[in-house]
């Protein structure tokens, strides 16, 4: 390092010099954040606290009811049903799989697949195809 700046540094002797820079350049240099980092970081918690209420709104509230409907298989002879059964747990497909896999294997049935998950409005329309299989499981 040549010049007097690196002479100054290397002697341990370093005094700053005087600054002829103003402006926003100094708030870069002294890494100073401006007003408007600010500002896009508010942006940004707003953008995450609305997709988050939306994904809250999205989701069955904790009181409802949730139902899912699924198909069903047992072999020898080869047997399948339609059913819907009311769910415990969060209401998603992959939920509703956990608890009525066992439910159904305790009379011999296989879960085949959920169908789809759905509130109190849809129970009407599926009654009728479900007969016999609407709510036992």
């Amino acid at each position: 390092m040549g010049g007097r700046w690196g002479q100054r540094c290397l002697s341990g002797n370093f005094r700053p010099l005087k600054s002829h820079i103003t402006g926003p350049a100094v708030g870069v240099l002294l890494n100073i954040k401006s007003r408007h980092s600010t500002v896009e970081g508010m942006k940004r918690l707003e953008t995450l606290l609305l997709i988050a209420g939306l994904a809250m709104a999205t989701a069955a509230p904790a009181g409802a009811a949730c139902f899912a409907d699924y198909k069903a298989k047992r072999d020898n002879p080869l047997k399948l049903h339609y059913g819907v059964a009311q769910i415990e747990g969060p209401c998603t497909p992959k939920s509703a799989a956990r608890e009525i896999a066992p439910r159904v294997a305790r009379d011999g049935w296989q879960l085949l697949n959920v169908v789809s998950v759905f509130d109190e409005a849809g129970l009407d329309q599926r009654q009728k195809s479900a007969g016999t299989f609407f709510l036992r499981y």
